[in-house]
């Protein structure tokens, strides 16, 4: 699937940990997006042992924001989406027309997405400076999807070209906030274009903002990639509900995007089709009295 040069927004709904360690509330998730408008659905592979140790040293606990008192290994043992499922989410989402693609965060989890022939890989923001990885992703030869969330730009510059020396030849890099809910005043949405030019990529949105008003201003200044984290009902609970959508709401952002993509258009001037009945009702020049030729035209006989 094509994203960029003036296709529609490609908008993708994140499983996350939203699944709440069902398979069928996954499966349920995915059917849900597919109704709401989504064109993709990712997920995250990893597991605890792979994303960190299980240790009680005060460095492996959360303080502060939605997950205060975590430890990450229980944290991740929460939120990871089992690898037995991905062979029935893949599935599931692809009988219903969704793409399906997930972020991999070591490189035991590329080679156990590789079997499903995924038609991107993600890399979250958390990952940009992980350099191994990228290496690994890029090999593949997929087209690659970033966030750059924290990462200032010497992190993305160096990233991007890792990416490109090991392979990767398509490549979008979006926006993002790592905080969750991020404010939308934190957003700076005019780094996106500044981004696709910079590095001659496809730019977008990784959002994690309350409501849709920074995604559809993240379009209207270009994105062409939005992603938002989705779940079948906030009271399910679970790390992530807190900034998740709901079918509802990811349904009415989906037509705003598509409406401000109509609206966006093109650089233009005169009448639009729309108006151009109405151009009868701008001023106009009326005779008011008989007016013999050569006789002047006065405030009298013309209105």
């Amino acid at each position: 699937r094509l994203i960029g040069d003036g296709l529609p927004t490609y908008v993708i709904a994140e499983l996350s940990a939203n699944h709440g360690g069902s398979l069928a509330r996954a499966k349920e998730i995915i059917g849900l997006a597919a109704d709401a408008g989504a064109d993709a659905i990712k997920l995250q592979t990893y597991t605890a042992n792979t994303m960190t140790i299980e240790c009680d040293n005060p460095l492996f606990s959360i303080k502060g924001g939605l997950w205060d008192g975590y430890g990450l290994h229980a944290l991740y043992e929460e939120a990871h989406t089992p690898w037995e499922w991905h062979p029935e989410l893949f599935a599931e989402a692809r009988g219903l027309g969704l793409d399906c693609f997930s972020t991999p965060f070591d490189a035991t989890a590329v080679a156990f997405l590789e079997q499903f022939d995924p038609i991107v890989y993600k890399v979250a923001s958390f990952e940009v400076t992980d350099h191994a990885l990228l290496r690994t992703i890029a090999a593949t030869g997929r087209p690659v999807i970033m966030s750059t969330g924290m990462a200032n730009l010497q992190e993305v510059t160096e990233a991007v070209d890792v990416l490109r020396a090991a392979g990767c030849e398509e490549l979008a890099l979006l926006r993002c906030v790592s905080s969750y809910p991020a404010a939308p005043a934190d957003f700076n949405l005019v780094t996106i274009p500044h981004i696709a030019e910079q590095f001659d990529v496809v730019s977008g949105l990784s959002d994690h903002s309350m409501g849709h008003t920074t995604a559809v201003g993240a379009v209207t200044l270009g994105a062409a990639i939005v992603e938002k984290h989705f779940i079948a009902r906030r009271s399910d609970g679970g790390p992530d509900s807190a900034f998740s959508m709901e079918p509802a709401e990811f349904a009415a952002m989906v037509k705003a995007i598509r409406d401000a993509e109509a609206a966006r258009g093109e650089v233009t001037f005169g009448p639009g089709l729309a108006e151009s009945a109405n151009v009868v009702f701008r001023r106009s020049c009326f005779a008011v009295q008989d007016i013999a030729a050569g006789e002047a035209l006065t405030a009298d006989n013309v209105r």
